[in-house]
């Protein structure tokens, strides 16, 4: 069996070994790992086999490497659905789709989170609403960001992990298209509103109101999308 047959498996098997290190030291986010020349000599591997590891658990977050700095456990260690950084700017159809499942998941999860919020996620969730509040006619990036962060928090007040990075995928997916929707819609104030109005339907914990709110909302974006592919 030639080298590069072979090496593949003793990459996968040296990022088990990785995880089992962070894991079995009870490392959190943010901890230093040794050094690649330690990490090497614990694995008894090659540098070019330790580097390929790094770099398979650099790639989904389960590390970092900081230049000059050293190995850090990432944040997103735990993570079950991970973004593709890769990805190039949709096609119509494809962002469609994409909306489509926004349609399907952010509704019943604003009704979740009317229902169990606690008291730090409607903190958290008038937070980013008043940060949106300040850059409602100035930078176009900051109120994207606070848009999209808004959203991201009311998946959080669910309670449901793992369509808490579900949502975070999609909407790290079509960022900047969902830029350019920004720009389209051109009425920063009814998005807005639209927000504050899921968000008080949260803090009344009615459900069915948020989940209504959220689909209302989810669907204008779309429909902006669908005239935009219309014309063109």
């Amino acid at each position: 069996m030639s080298q590069d047959v072979a090496r593949p498996s003793l990459s996968d098997a040296l990022t088990e070994r990785m995880l089992e290190l962070i894991r079995s030291g009870g490392l959190r986010a943010g901890d230093r790992l040794p050094s690649a020349r330690e990490l090497s000599r614990r694995f008894a591997v090659t540098t070019p086999t330790l580097r390929e590891a790094l770099r398979r658990l650099e790639a989904t977050g389960a590390i970092q490497l900081r230049h000059g700095s050293g190995i850090y456990v990432g944040a997103d260690l735990e993570r079950v659905v991970i973004p593709n950084p890769n990805v190039r700017t949709l096609g119509g159809g494809r962002l469609l789709q994409l909306l489509d499942a926004r349609l399907l998941i952010e509704p019943p999860l604003a009704a979740q989170a009317a229902r169990r919020s606690e008291a730090a996620d409607l903190d958290r969730l008038r937070s980013v609403l008043d940060d949106a509040s300040h850059h409602l006619s100035g930078d176009d990036n900051r109120l994207h960001d606070a848009n999209m962060a808004f959203h991201r928090a009311a998946a959080t007040a669910a309670g449901n992990s793992v369509l808490e990075e579900v949502i975070d995928s999609l909407l790290s997916v079509h960022a900047s298209e969902q830029r350019e929707i920004q720009r389209i819609f051109d009425d920063r104030t009814r998005d807005y509103e639209e927000h504050r109005a899921i968000l008080g339907a949260i803090e009344r914990g009615d459900g069915p109101g948020a989940e209504d709110h959220m689909r209302a909302h989810l669907a204008e974006v779309k429909d902006v999308i669908e005239e935009r592919i219309a014309e063109g």
